[in-house]
């Protein structure tokens, strides 16, 4: 019998993940702050779903791309904050600068604990950006500091630092010399003196005397660091067409994705020739596919359902989940489809209960519901999880399947209607229609806090003591010092 923690995933590498995924959600908003119109570039980098059993190896662009002039920006969240990258000495595709070009940038953001959970964190909305080439001339001219490898479980990776100052505090530049940068710090207003040296290599100043600064900002550094990052706004679906025509995969795929976004009638004939390109990357046409199916061309998703049948699991996983992003009933049927066939891997039909968890249509609950009655523990999982997406919609009823639900059924929508944040008492009422109902309820009610449901529940309690018993003791119990305390 699986244990409470069945939900849990591994917390470091999850932890790690969020992160990144945090991270770059902050980039994405600064950019969008600035002027820029960026979509998510490597598919997942502002989410952090892990798929255990099947491992896609996708193809190394940076994180984001902005649509109107054509800039591409790697998001790397640090919880200290430093210009830094992991660099493979024997694995070239591991190489600190594999998938940029000297026109990509680099963000950096500032991450820190929130609370106990591994997805716990927050972005510091400053966000500083240092170019790629600008990086590429400094490694190139070995002005960085390398840590060596600790061992082959390492895969013999090392640490490459580009040295820089940070500010510790909010502050003002008070002086600055050959050897020196200080400012006084606020709100105390003592003097702080930052090194213009590390490691035998000299800073240059990114400031002047009299500048205000920011706790976390880069203040020296052997690379010139910005916070602004101007938008062009020169791209346009001609310039992506001729990237599409480049001989760099990475380009391609950009292009593809992004002409995928544009959804202009010029695009749908390159995006087809690439989508029946069979010596073209599978990740490219798969892209191409994606803009053909936005923009309502069949063609499209039908490629898309092909790959779905392919031989290979990777590419599979690849093609369940874009449909999560192409919010049309094709997608959502192909996706069901896939979900409700048993022939198909476990993990893939996990990835379409997860793509309809992304759709958030209500027509797909009682689709993710049946599968609550399965052996296959990803497959519900992932579709409980599904579920509480949807029922965290205006229009869902998912709580109003419960009646008329076996009993493994009712055990994912309880979880799911008690995550959703949208529980009502009086919609729970017509639910107690027998004693595993009842403690269902029950479960639903006590999961959300007595502060959440005191205001509502004196109904229930005339109606039904039992059950408003069975809520108040989970809320007592949950609301212990001692509820999930560890042994060790």
């Amino acid at each position: 019998m699986p244990g409470r923690r069945s939900f849990k995933t591994d917390e470091s590498f999850l932890e790690k993940l969020a992160i990144g995924a945090i991270g770059a959600r902050a980039v994405f908003a600064e950019l969008q702050r600035q002027g820029h119109q960026p979509i998510e570039l490597e598919r997942g980098s502002m989410g952090y779903k892990i798929w255990k059993n099947i491992k896609i190896k996708r193809l190394r662009v940076p994180d984001l791309l902005c649509l109107q002039c054509g800039t591409r920006v790697e998001a790397r969240a640090k919880t200290q904050l430093e210009i830094s990258m992991s660099h493979s000495l024997s694995d070239p595709e591991r190489g600190w600068d594999k998938g940029l070009n000297d026109r990509d940038v680099v963000a950096l953001s500032i991450c820190a604990k929130t609370g106990e959970g591994p997805t716990d964190w927050q972005a510091n909305p400053l966000i500083q950006f240092v170019s790629a080439a600008a990086l590429r001339q400094v490694f190139a001219a070995k002005q960085v500091v390398t840590e060596k490898p600790k061992g082959a479980g390492e895969a013999f990776e090392l640490r490459v630092t580009w040295p820089s100052a940070v500010a510790s505090s909010d502050g003002v530049i008070h002086a600055l010399s050959r050897e020196r940068v200080q400012f006084k710090r606020e709100p105390d207003q003592r003097t702080i003196s930052l090194a213009l040296s590390k490691k035998n290599l000299s800073l240059q100043p990114l400031v002047k005397v009299g500048d205000t600064i920011r706790a976390g900002q880069i203040i020296a550094s052997v690379v010139p660091v910005a916070s602004n990052l101007p938008c062009s706004g020169l791209a346009d679906s001609s310039s992506f067409l001729a990237l599409l025509a480049s001989p760099a995969v990475a380009d391609r795929y950009t292009a593809a994705k992004a002409l995928a976004h544009l959804c202009e009638t010029a695009a749908s004939a390159a995006l087809s020739h690439r989508m029946a390109d069979e010596r073209e990357h599978i990740f490219v046409r798969l892209e191409a596919a994606a803009g053909l199916a936005r923009a309502g061309d069949r063609a499209g998703m039908a490629f898309i359902q092909q790959t779905l049948h392919g031989q290979y699991l990777e590419y599979r996983l690849e093609a369940v989940v874009i449909p999560g992003e192409i919010r049309t009933d094709d997608s959502r049927e192909a996706v069901t489809k896939v979900l409700l066939d048993q022939a198909q891997h476990a993990e893939i039909r996990a990835g379409a209960a997860w793509a309809l968890g992304e759709l958030k249509q209500a027509s797909s609950m009682d689709a993710l519901i049946q599968v609550f009655l399965e052996l296959a523990e990803p497959v519900r999982i992932e579709a409980a999880r599904a579920l509480r997406k949807i029922a965290a919609t205006a229009d869902a009823s998912v709580a109003a399947r419960l009646p008329a639900a076996q009993e493994n059924q009712r055990a994912g929508i309880a979880w799911a209607v008690s995550r959703s944040g949208r529980v009502k008492v009086r919609e729970l009422l017509p639910l107690l229609v027998d004693d595993d109902a009842r403690r269902w309820v029950a479960y639903i009610l006590g999961t959300q806090g007595q502060q959440a449901c005191i205001g509502q529940i004196e109904q229930l309690r005339r109606l039904d003591p039992e059950v408003y018993f069975a809520a108040t003791v989970l809320w007592k119990i949950l609301a212990s010092w001692v509820y999930d305390l560890e042994e060790y």
